[in-house]
């Protein structure tokens, strides 16, 4: 009889992504779906043992009837959305941008669209404060105070009269920068890969700049834009530390600038409702699978993954 089959060298390089995933990822997301479906508050940890449905049951009246917590609502879908727009379409717009540059040109200004990723969350949630900031001394004030256009200063992410806005446009705005650099990143690397002889062949067939984009460099990345729009959908729906900050420091309307992470984060670790805040961690769990899993099926991943035919 045949012997068992053994695990090939590529099962153990593997472990220890397995590994880290099963113990970082699986275990925890586990536990949030079981501690979802109990009363824990306060980190009481008597009360796991009492199952029910009574945090999805509240949830969905909230979600119902709460105004505040339907605002959140909206705000995850238009900021999610709009900005997963952005950073994908940006970070395709800047790739093809330096690519078409010199290397010695295009070097400075790929280093000037990285600086909003090293920048520590803090500094960099601290830079938009100051700008945004209501009163004066607030740099977009000052500016548009300067040029006339406004007489009084604006409290931009709070004014009734703007909301809500504004509020969504300085979430864009700001994890807008951080997400473009991503994109450009790995595009202009995926841009570069292509043999150099398939662009000096289409400029030699008289194509322009816009259609040799459109035809020769898009369809070659597929791969990439297939990666980074599911990656970047993926981590808005779950971003929440500049967020957090700005709301905190007064920034931006605590309804209409927060998404459905901040408001488990605060449900969780402000109100000490972890049962609850575990329930609606479960529920962004599972529109992010759902949500990924439509992306993938939307961009043709399945297509994509067909093994190419051979010559005959």
């Amino acid at each position: 009889m045949p012997g068992r089959p053994r695990p090939g060298p590529a099962f153990f390089f593997l472990l220890p992504a397995l590994a880290l995933i099963l113990v970082f990822y699986v275990v925890p997301l586990i536990l949030s779906v079981y501690i979802g479906f109990t009363p824990l508050r306060d980190w009481n940890l008597q009360r796991l043992g009492e199952l029910s449905l009574d945090n999805y049951r509240r949830l969905y009246h909230l979600v119902l009837h709460d105004p505040d917590l339907r605002k959140v609502v909206q705000t995850t879908i238009v900021f999610t959305s709009v900005t997963l727009a952005v950073n994908v379409l940006g970070g395709l717009v800047l790739a093809l941008a330096m690519f078409f540059m010199d290397e010695w040109l295009s070097l400075p200004y790929r280093l000037l669209w990285l600086l909003p990723r090293m920048t520590p969350v803090a500094v960099y949630s601290l830079l938009w404060y100051y700008f945004f900031l209501p009163g004066r001394e607030g740099i977009l004030n000052s500016w548009l105070m300067s040029l006339g256009l406004i007489d009084e200063p604006r409290a931009w992410g709070k004014d009734p009269e703007l909301l809500p806005y504004s509020a969504w446009a300085i979430l864009v705005l700001v994890n807008g920068f951080v997400g473009v650099s991503f994109g450009m990143i790995v595009f202009y690397s995926a841009l570069k890969s292509i043999p150099r002889e398939q662009v000096i062949a289409a400029r030699i067939d008289g194509a322009s700049t816009l259609q040799l984009a459109r035809h020769v460099l898009i369809p070659q990345i597929r791969w990439h834009i297939v990666y980074v729009t599911v990656w970047q959908l993926l981590s808005l729906l779950t971003t929440f530390a500049h967020i957090f900050l700005l709301v905190e420091w007064g920034t931006l309307d605590r309804a209409w600038g927060s998404n459905w992470a901040l408001y488990v984060f605060n449900t969780a670790f402000l109100t000490q409702d972890q049962g609850f805040a575990a329930a609606a961690a479960t529920v962004l769990v599972a529109v992010g699978v759902v949500l990924g899993l439509l992306a993938l099926r939307l961009m043709r991943f399945r297509e994509m993954m067909v093994e190419p035919k051979g010559e005959l």
